[in-house]
């Protein structure tokens, strides 16, 4: 099932949650040097995504049966994964400091990999100012699995 979504943003981030999710994703601990370096910050029942752009966000989301065959990593920048657990039957997307979801996905509860794939980020010249020309992308991948570690699969530099 692909999900398509496009929202504004702030602080170059968004959230992939639980449902039920409930916390504080502003403090250092959250956004740790390795989770700053990864483009990935992770807390129980929510992940931070780190965007190229501060604006507007344009992606995808796809719920897998199983984890696809690794794709062509060369047309991406950057590919990051991590686990998630979902306890309250739905995984959702939204902006930072937005108090509403911009996507919401019914899902079984339990354990599973994101998949984060972000492309065309050389697009965006200035990372900390909105503009309607950047094309940044970000491609998501979630399916079951047990694994909830960090793994940055391609590094931007």
């Amino acid at each position: 099932m692909k999900t398509e979504f496009k929202f504004y943003t702030e602080y170059n981030q968004f959230y992939i949650h639980d449902k039920n999710y409930v916390g504080d994703t502003s403090d250092s601990d959250f956004w740790s040097e390795e989770a700053y370096s990864g483009r990935l910050a992770i807390r129980n029942g929510i992940l931070g995504v780190g965007t190229q752009c501060y604006g507007n966000v344009k992606g995808e989301i796809n719920i897998l049966y199983e984890q696809l065959p690794n794709n062509n990593f060369d047309q991406y920048d950057h590919i990051v994964e991590a686990g998630i657990e979902i306890h309250g039957g739905e995984i959702q997307i939204s902006g930072c400091t937005s108090n509403y979801s911009e996507v919401r996905i019914k899902i079984n509860n339990g354990k599973y990999r994101v998949r984060i794939y972000s492309s065309n980020l050389a697009s965006v010249l200035e990372p900390d100012l909105a503009h309607d020309t950047d094309d940044d992308f970000y491609k998501i991948e979630v399916w079951t699995d047990e694994n909830m570690e960090r793994k940055i699969l391609k590094q931007y530099i």
